[in-house]
């Protein structure tokens, strides 16, 4: 058998992320010689899933506050009694997936659905602090159909019809009809033409910005309307009551897993715990690079294929935090249409200027909570874990404990919170926007987006960097691009055997 270094790679993919792991799985059956190498012991490098004693590591490898890659900052606490580390898989950066999204419509025309198990994302709640009418902070369920908005008791009638309005507005918005409206304002904020167009009042406008999950609360028109007909649009695609869908046992890092697996079905050979140390250039027209690998071995490849380890200096930075919840506050996940499947994940917003830090300072930006039940496979029965996220200041740690200690008395009611029996905080530098660098035969794909849910613009340099590989382009791309027919053995455990 050849030796990795007598072999005249066509490819060298560097790191499974999820980028790198679609381009994997776009190649994998092209019949090419392909290495894929990562540093790192596991698979999803910024989209992984850890155990608790895997993300205790993670956390020590990455606690500088001053560390110059993606992630920094990373610290873990754990209640006197912590859990058994067993039955954990805590995602780094979980994105909900719309049911509209070109991602899913990717994994079912590459037949790589069929590994993944894929779980309902109920009901989008806001964060309603204590009144005088009410002595404990409660969870406003945001309506997210017109069917909702006719049933609620929470809105006035008149508001009622201006939000009706807007709904049925954003179902048309593309019509030359609905563009007249809305393009001269395409730039402002979502919020400024929610209220002169709609007339819709502060409450309904922080329902409005919170099902575009926008990070900074401050999302365009022509961005906001987009996200909001995509979230409609989706409600009802898999099943009553949900509009989106969350990948068990630890969110986007199954789907890098099953893209390598299925390249490793192909011939692509992998080799976790091995980086790259030093690239060099060849005179060979044909074989361009010598890879020098951190095991000591040089391989020769025509093309390289990378992620970036640093974000760009316009980019975002979101600090984190992912709780352990000691119950499993059952009353979040809770069907509202009848028919509709248990939901395994919901989504908590604290809008902008309503959480106070231990400082005093209040959010400058909203907080979002994605609280996840033992469904997802990310924690054992009778827990739930809480994902926790803002744009980073200096007092953005403080107001994601703050949210966290709100959300579970306001799950609890006027029983006592439970208990964090886990807390890993860290901070995520990312880009504002997917890109692809192609430097000759060697082509980067940039930092990762940190949106809250996948965007399908994520997609598109994994589209040019396979047609950079293939030289295809136009409809014989549209027909090739990730579109595989069933393989001869789909039995489970042989189609990821390698």
């Amino acid at each position: 058998m050849e030796s990795l270094s007598d072999t005249d790679w066509d490819v060298v993919i560097s790191g499974t992320g999820l980028q790198q792991s679609l381009f994997a799985l776009a190649l994998s059956r092209s019949g090419k010689n392909i290495l894929h190498v990562d540093p790192e012991s596991y698979y999803g490098e910024h989209e992984a899933a850890f155990s608790l004693q895997e993300a205790d590591a993670w956390a020590q490898k990455h606690a500088s506050p001053d560390a110059p890659g993606i992630f920094r900052a990373a610290k873990v606490t754990t209640a006197d009694g912590p859990p058994s580390p067993r039955g954990y898989s805590l995602a780094l950066a979980p994105q909900l997936i719309h049911a509209r999204s070109e991602l899913l419509n990717k994994l079912v025309s590459s037949k790589a659905f069929r590994q993944i198990e894929f779980q309902a994302v109920g009901s989008f709640f806001i964060f309603q602090a204590e009144t005088e009418d009410a002595t404990t902070p409660t969870l406003a369920r945001i309506p997210s159909t017109r069917e909702d908005v006719f049933l609620s008791t929470a809105i006035p009638v008149r508001a009622k019809r201006s939000l009706m309005k807007f709904l049925k507005f954003v179902f048309d918005f593309e019509s030359e009809s609905q563009a007249e409206v809305w393009k001269p304002h395409a730039d402002k904020p979502l919020a400024e033409f929610l209220s002169s167009e709609f007339k819709l009042d502060t409450m309904l406008q922080s329902y409005i910005i919170t099902l575009t999950l926008s990070l900074d609360g401050n999302i365009s028109v022509e961005n906001g309307l987009a996200v909001i007909s995509r979230h409609l649009g989706s409600m009802g695609v898999f099943g009553a009551g949900f509009a989106a869908v969350y990948p068990k046992w630890g969110g986007l890092s199954e789907v890098c897993q099953v893209g390598c697996r299925a390249a490793a079905v192909g011939g692509a050979v992998y080799m976790l715990g091995t980086g790259i140390t030093q690239v060099a250039k060849r005179s060979d027209e044909a074989v361009k690079l010598d890879i020098s690998l951190s095991n000591d071995m040089v391989v020769r490849a025509k093309t390289l294929f990378r992620g970036s380890e640093t974000s760009p200096a316009d980019g975002v930075s979101l600090a984190r935090t992912t709780a352990v919840i000691g119950t499993a506050l059952p009353n979040l996940f809770e069907t509202v249409v009848e028919g509709s499947p248990t939901p395994s994940a919901i989504v908590v917003a604290f809008p902008a200027g309503l959480v106070a830090g231990g400082n005093g300072h209040m959010s400058q930006y909203p907080i979002y909570a994605m609280v996840h039940s033992s469904d997802t496979g990310e924690c054992p029965v009778g827990q739930c874990i809480v994902y926790l996220s803002t744009i980073s200041t200096p007092s953005s740690r403080a107001l994601l404990d703050t949210a966290l200690s709100s959300l579970l008395q306001a799950a609890s009611g006027n029983l006592e919170p439970p208990e964090v029996v886990f807390r890993l905080q860290y901070e995520q530098r990312g880009a504002r926007l997917p890109s692809l660098n192609a430097d000759d035969s060697i082509v980067t794909f940039g930092a990762p987006v940190l949106d809250l849910a996948f965007r399908d613009d994520m997609l598109q340099p994994v589209r040019q960097a396979w047609e950079n590989f293939t030289g295809q382009t136009g409809e014989q791309a549209d027909a090739e691009y990730l579109v595989f027919e069933d393989r001869e053995v789909v039995d489970d455990d042989d189609v990821f055997d390698a």
